[in-house]
């Protein structure tokens, strides 16, 4: 299992996630992907890197997606044939929830996504934006998905080619990835987890008028498509079988 950490400016807290993560996925090890964000970045990189992860840097900010498509060519590249959990690194993410997305992926074979439930101390303008997305892309695809701006998602190792060529650079990747993921009839396994905000999401980068057109304009063009040229079968399947690295009951050691 690899887990892959994008990261942009990151905070005094990574090297502490990195050793939690490793604390409770020993058999995992943590890429980190850092999105361009200069000098001043440099040493709480560096303690990451000292506590095992290893860590990939972008000489320019070109947005989430290219850094978590970098992070899954790394792990095509130097990982063959290994899962993928994504976790972010502001702190949104419990890890007793990671360990569980991934048991789910493992379990089930498929696309796992970690859904926030938005209860408690939530902000305005994410629980809004979470319920609009949600009813948007369950009108434009006919899937039901509670939480289509999560960032803990666990990605079995046959997906990680067809995830490379899904079209995305920055925020909207994610969405992309469902979008796309709806159209070729793949599964997606839903996990409840915590919502979890670090003095109220001040850390996010997300832009809410800029990376919200962006990802609003994919469901538009999404949902135009549909009606305009309905899926032919076969069409959009990922090219390699979806597989998970975790072994099957019958062959699997202590």
């Amino acid at each position: 299992m690899i887990v892959l950490v994008p990261v942009y400016r990151p905070g005094d807290r990574l090297p502490r996630l990195v050793d939690d993560l490793t604390a409770a996925l020993p058999a995992a090890h943590v890429v980190v992907v850092d999105d361009g964000s200069g000098p001043t970045s440099a040493g709480v990189l560096a303690a990451a890197r000292d506590r095992g992860a290893t860590v990939l840097r972008r000489r320019v900010n070109r947005g989430k997606g290219i850094v978590l498509k970098t992070g899954f060519r790394y792990v095509a590249g130097h990982h063959r044939g290994r899962d993928v959990v994504c976790v972010d690194a502001d702190g949104q993410h419990l890890i007793p929830d990671v360990v569980r997305v991934t048991d789910r992926m493992r379990d089930s074979g498929a696309l796992a996504l970690g859904v926030r439930r938005f209860d408690g101390e939530v902000p305005l303008r994410s629980r809004f934006g979470n319920a609009a997305t949600r009813a948007a892309f369950r009108l434009a695809t006919g899937v039901p998905v509670r939480d289509t701006q999560t960032g803990l998602r666990a990605y079995p190792a046959g997906l990680l080619g067809w995830l490379r060529t899904v079209p995305g650079e920055r925020f909207e990747y994610e969405m992309n990835v469902l979008l796309h993921a709806a159209r070729a009839g793949l599964p997606i396994a839903q996990v409840p987890i915590a919502t979890r905000y670090q003095a109220g999401n001040a850390s996010s980068h997300f832009s809410a008028l800029t990376d919200s057109a962006r990802i609003y304009g994919p469901l538009a063009r999404f949902a135009a498509a549909r009606l305009l040229a309905p899926r032919r079968r076969g069409e959009d399947v990922p090219p390699t079988e979806v597989t998970s690295s975790r072994p099957t009951p019958a062959t699997r050691t202590p």
